[in-house]
């Protein structure tokens, strides 16, 4: 520990100091991207597609999320759940550097940035400039104005989803500027939501008979406020950056579940569950820049996260008459902790190389307290939820090497890294486990023409555990218990990828990639007992399947100023059942997701997006439609396949008054349902007897939005 100490300390102070022997280049980026170009050579730049603001100017953007959402064969990544920082902003670079933020998503980042502000965005392709590209087949970069005046973006919009509560609204602003020499942004937001699900849930006996109807609803309002502020400065010769954000807020979500049973002997009951929560959570990013020599740039970076969680939920029982049979309380409050410093040297003096290396150490805590009582008539009991006060902690450290090597049309990336890490747990369960990875990774990229380009990439990755995973706590709404697994370890995946991309032009594009994935200790539902399951690693598997993405302008159709954007993945997988013994494909373990999620592990997914732009007339308008597979969960004693359903969305746009955009957007305007099948095994899953069956049908509602937005 005191030799790491060391080393950063040395590392910062050498930083810091003025070296008079490196060529100067704070007076601006230009200067340093000039000397870069030199280093590298010219004929990268067929690694770049380039697009001038101008470009976007059919599209009638406000914010840099609106250009980048219009490049072609471009899909913006948004994940804070990766593995260190490495990849968590997976995707996006803003003049040349990624955002020292985490929690920050890059969507975010880029809508508070101002259209007028973007010089140009780059599509990288390839290694140009020293930037590394860390696995991904593309990224996005942001070139913003040099000497900018200060900028003002602002948005509010109303929100109406129609059978589920009032009117809500929405505002932010964010501020940009200059000051003292110090380019600053200063953003807030704040948002109120009222939105729900109602349906019906029907209860079936083994054999398949009606035993129950169910009315069914539930009810979320959604409170919160964002804040952010950046700062960064060439002090001397190191480029100094300052990144921060907050979110505080509440949340309150009611569910009722009117049960009444086919036979009339028995009597009606109605449960009612009460959640109030609150999740406020702050982040603080720092990173320093500079070259330590003509062909050498270290930069150090820092990130702390700090979130908590404080609910308390509720279950009350009653018959049709209003008499209360039970009252169950169960009060949580986490405290979530992420650590990380990290070290990254490029080193471009060997000719057609790009020598990188980077050293990452990174700390992560909760601090779960789980309480519960129950009352059926008697008074209050205390119920033991096993495992349920814990604390882990994990620390972990990792480095990786690598070399980008460009040998004419072919750019070959390989390197070598390594994790350690241990995982500690405290309070109901005591344990300690330590952990080595090896993560070589490789990838051959050919580009014989400016629009074609293949890439064939292997590498082994590391999963993120969900410290959540190792602590337990109560389903209240299926009388269930999401027990922790304090032996779960990450699983490991070999991933051999091999795409290709096609490019006519600027703006018409199609790529294809295969993919074949071995996954070893597969992440998925573990048999703790004949009626438990928790998360647990259950044997290797495999995941194998096709992605498409295209975007395909339709003037050649007669339909000027259109454009067709496809998206869509199908995959298979396989994986010994625990329970069974059987093979099957993996569990989707989290709950129900969005219908365009692209990365979850159900059968297919696809997104169809249209616009159509009159320029002249400064209107545009659309459609998108996603939708995606069942996505199951295997359990111990049960079987649930959720289906998302179809998504149907449409929307118009202007800018023809004053500057400001108006834009209509209407949300899941066929209201289509999405279900729950959830299948109870007398025993286990197959194995037994079907004891019941519960069909929940639901549907949440069209919404529509009226948004207005400027900058100035």
């Amino acid at each position: 520990m005191h030799t790491r100490i060391s080393i950063i300390f040395i590392f910062l102070s050498y930083m810091l100091v003025p070296h008079t022997s490196v060529a100067s280049s704070h007076d601006n980026d230009q200067a340093k991207d000039t000397s870069i170009h030199e280093i590298i050579g010219i004929e990268l730049e067929e690694n770049i597609v380039s697009f001038p603001g101008i470009f976007f100017d059919k599209f009638q953007p406000l914010t840099a999320l609106d250009m980048v959402n219009q490049v072609p064969g471009f899909q913006l990544e948004n994940n804070n759940s990766t593995r260190g920082y490495g990849n968590a902003l997976g995707n996006l670079l803003i003049n040349d550097r990624r955002p020292a933020a985490k929690q920050d998503q890059p969507n975010e980042i880029l809508s508070r940035i101002p259209a007028n502000s973007v010089e140009r965005i780059e599509l990288i392709r390839g290694q140009v400039r020293e930037i590394n590209l860390r696995g991904q087949s593309s990224l996005i970069n942001i070139v913003l104005k040099e000497d900018e005046n200060t900028a003002i973006k602002w948005e509010a919009f109303l929100r109406r989803t129609f059978g589920f509560g009032i009117i809500t609204p929405a505002a932010n602003i964010s501020i940009s500027d200059n000051w003292g020499g110090v380019d600053y942004s200063i953003g807030l937001s704040g948002r109120r939501s009222n939105v729900g699900r109602d349906g019906t849930e029907d209860i079936f006996d083994g054999n398949g008979v009606l035993t129950e109807n169910r009315t069914i609803g539930r009810r979320n309002r959604n409170t919160f406020y964002k804040g952010n502020l950046n700062a960064s400065k060439w002090i001397g010769e190191t480029f100094l950056r300052f990144n921060s954000n907050f979110t505080i807020g509440d949340q309150l979500a009611k569910s009722f579940s009117n049960r009444t049973p086919v036979d009339t002997s028995k009597a009606q009951q109605i449960q009612f569950i009460k959640r109030i929560s609150d999740k406020p959570f702050f982040e603080i990013g720092f990173d320093m820049e500079r070259n330590l020599t003509q062909d050498l740039v270290g930069k150090f970076i820092i990130l702390y996260f700090r979130g908590f969680e404080d609910s308390i939920e509720t279950q009350t029982l009653s018959n049709g008459a209003g008499i209360q049979s039970l009252l169950r309380a169960a009060d949580t409050f986490n405290v979530t902790t992420e650590g990380i410093s990290r070290l990254e040297f490029d080193w471009a003096g060997y000719s057609h190389h790009v020598i990188q290396l980077n050293l990452e150490g990174a700390y992560n805590l909760l601090d779960g307290k789980f309480s519960q009582i129950d009352d059926t008539g008697a008074g209050p009991i205390f119920v033991n939820i096993p495992g349920a006060n814990s604390k882990v902690k994990e620390v972990r450290g990792d480095f990786i090497l690598q070399d980008t090597w460009n040998i004419g049309k072919f750019e070959l990336e390989y390197g070598f890294g390594a994790e350690l890490s241990t995982l500690t747990q405290t309070g109901d369960i005591n344990q300690k486990r330590s952990f080595f990875f090896l993560k070589p990774q490789a990838s051959l990229t050919h580009s014989p023409e400016t629009g074609d380009q293949t890439r064939l990439r292997i590498v082994r990755e590391v999963s993120q555990l969900d410290l959540m995973d190792f602590i337990s706590a109560t389903v209240f709404e299926d009388e269930d218990l999401a027990l922790g697994n304090p032996d779960i370890q990450p699983d490991t995946t070999w991933a051999a990828e091999l795409s290709h991309e096609n490019r006519i032009g600027r703006e018409s594009v199609v790529k294809v990639t295969v993919f074949h994935h071995w996954i070893t200790d597969v992440l998925d539902l573990l048999p703790l007992s004949l009626d438990f399951e928790a998360p647990g690693n259950i044997g290797d598997g495999r995941r194998w399947g096709v992605e498409l993405e295209s975007t395909l302008p339709l003037d050649w159709v007669g339909l000027p100023g259109a454009r067709l954007k496809l998206a869509g993945r199908w995959q298979d997988s396989t994986v010994i059942d625990p329970v069974t013994r059987e093979r099957r494909v993996l569990s989707v373990l989290r709950g129900p997701n969005a219908p365009d999620s692209f990365n979850v592990d159900n059968e297919y997914v696809y997104s169809i997006d249209y616009r159509q732009d009159f320029e002249i007339a400064r209107v545009a308008w659309g459609w998108n439609i996603t939708s995606g597979a069942e996505q199951p969960k295997y359990k111990v004693n049960e079987l649930e396949i959720y289906d998302e359903g179809i998504s149907i969305n449409t929307f118009i746009e202007t800018t023809r008054w004053f500057g400001i955009k108006i834009n209509l957007f209407a949300e899941n305007i066929l209201n289509f349902a999405d279900t729950r099948n959830r299948s109870t095994f007398s025993g286990q899953r197959d194995l037994s007897p079907l004891q019941s069956i519960a069909f929940r049908d639901q549907i949440r509602g069209p919404r529509i939005f009226l948004k207005f937005s400027g900058t100035y």
